[in-house]
């Protein structure tokens, strides 16, 4: 019990101030050297209501030891260079952050040629698709993207480049270490055929079954055979981008924004957390196939003896992934490990809990309950509003975390969900009633904006937002048209 009890407290995430000026002071001093980067960073913030620094993977400087000096000052730590010593990169374990590289030549990254006494820097900017991007963005079939096969593990192409700096486009799978050659990315011909398959079945797995404990057991079974063609890295990659479309599919909100990014060629890269909602009796199934993912429990997150829920923080740190998993929680089982240890059934019902018996488990035939992506807090919003698109009061606005919902997707509920809960007493006939002719709240897009690097989460105001989406307020919208 005491290292269950160790582990609330262990990931005590804080502000970065220092490191975050150093990020800015390199991404400025980029800008400065390359126009055409600014002018896409206005581009950014019009059309999509994101910043910059939301899509960077990684910020390229010439290898200079004032700099490095001023990294590691920072809490940066410096990592293994790659083979052929192009490029070694510094991340910070306690921010979110791009990593920093010591490059010696821009053009030998691609090349896989390095000589040294570059003074050019390198921006890598993420995209779900590189191909996707050039066709957006005018990249002709000449750039080195070509050396390197669809569906490898680390696609590259330039996009601005320059005497002084230079843009690439990055697109990873299953890893978040940018190569330094072409060549050490290339996949062969049976990793390739194996991504096709394993993202299609992924795509395509049932979600609807006889009983939730069926469908547990079937994917749990799917994922294990996809394991064994695949690494586990690779397959969370392939897992999630299936996971967001079909969220995707069943929001307004999302798919008006994913238009406006993909509209430059950028995918959904700017995720930031995927948030699911499991029912008490599952939620240990879902954790299972998370972990059999990859995916590894990070702090666990509990919003108050009043708010009647937990969650469980879970990272993929190779696939870059990170998932926020919700459940009905009572004050005392906070302390025990509730993402192993069976909850026992209980009659009430929390938000979470009435959320999955109107709509089904989150892991399923629901979908996610929410992406929530890096944006510009106020710009996103407001262009959203102008596309008819409204959001929720914020739930935190502190100078290092800006988060809201926009307003939720309300869905049809299944009569049969209605007389199940009717009929065991959880909803009072006045609910039932309005489930069936109103439908139940269920899916949102989340605007997130992190400054200083912050890694963490708000554990005081989100209770407010979880109780303003229980779909027995009658209020449940809770927006603010602003």
């Amino acid at each position: 019990m005491t290292r269950v009890a160790d582990d609330l407290t262990k990931f005590q995430w804080s502000p970065q101030p220092q490191a975050a000026a150093l990020v800015q002071e390199l991404l400025d001093d980029f800008l400065r050297r390359c126009p055409d980067a600014a002018k896409f960073a206005d581009r950014l913030h019009r059309e999509t209501g994101t910043r910059l620094i939301d899509w960077v993977a990684s910020i390229g400087v010439p290898d200079d030891r004032s700099v490095a000096r001023r990294l590691g000052e920072s809490g940066f730590v410096v990592g293994d260079a790659n083979s052929n010593e192009a490029l070694s990169a510094w991340k910070h374990p306690d921010g979110l952050f791009p990593s920093v590289m010591a490059v010696r030549d821009v053009q030998a990254c691609a090349s896989g040629a390095c000589p040294a006494g570059s003074s050019q820097m390198i921006l890598w900017v993420k995209v779900d698709s590189v191909a996707d991007f050039a066709f957006r963005n005018g990249i002709t079939e000449g750039s080195p993207i070509w050396l390197s096969p669809p569906l490898s593990r680390c696609r590259m192409a330039p996009f601005a480049p320059g005497r002084e700096a230079a843009i690439f486009v990055v697109e990873l799978h299953g890893t978040t270490v940018l190569g330094a050659t072409m060549l050490e990315t290339l996949s062969d011909d049976e990793e390739i055929t194996a991504a096709l398959w394993v993202g299609e079945r992924f795509r395509l797995r049932k979600r609807r079954f006889a009983s939730s404990a069926e469908g547990f057991l079937e994917t749990s079974l799917l994922v294990d055979e996809l394991l064994e063609d695949m690494d586990k890295d690779r397959a969370a990659d392939l897992f999630f981008a299936a996971e967001r479309e079909y969220w995707m599919s069943r929001n307004r909100a999302a798919q008006i924004q994913y238009a406006r990014q993909q509209k430059l060629g950028l995918g959904w890269a700017n995720h930031d957390h995927h948030t699911y909602r499991s029912s008490r009796e599952h939620f240990k199934d879902m954790i299972a196939i998370f972990e059999k993912l990859g995916l590894v429990c990070r702090e666990r997150f509990y919003a108050g003896r009043e708010a009647g829920w937990g969650a469980q923080v879970m990272e993929q740190p190779n696939a870059g992934i990170v998932v926020f998993a919700d459940v009905d929680l009572s004050p005392d089982e906070v302390t025990a490990d509730f993402a192993h240890e069976p909850l026992p059934p209980r009659k009430e019902l929390g938000t979470v809990g009435l959320w999955c018996a109107l709509h089904g488990e989150s892991f399923l035939e629901a979908g996610m309950h929410h992406l929530e992506c890096q944006f510009d807090f106020d710009a996103a919003r407001e262009q959203l509003k102008a596309l008819g698109i409204n959001s929720m009061k914020p739930f935190t606005d502190f100078p290092w975390l800006k988060q809201c919902f926009t307003e939720g997707e309300m869905w049809p509920v299944d009569s049969r969900r209605i007389d199940a809960l009717l009929a065991a007493g959880r909803i009072t006939a006045e609910q039932a009633e309005k489930f069936r002719r109103e439908g139940a709240i269920g899916s949102h897009l989340e605007i997130l904006e992190r400054n200083d690097g912050y890694k963490g989460f708000n554990q005081t105001g989100i209770s407010e937002i979880i109780r303003d989406t229980d779909p027995r307020r009658v209020e449940h919208r809770g927006a603010e048209h602003r």
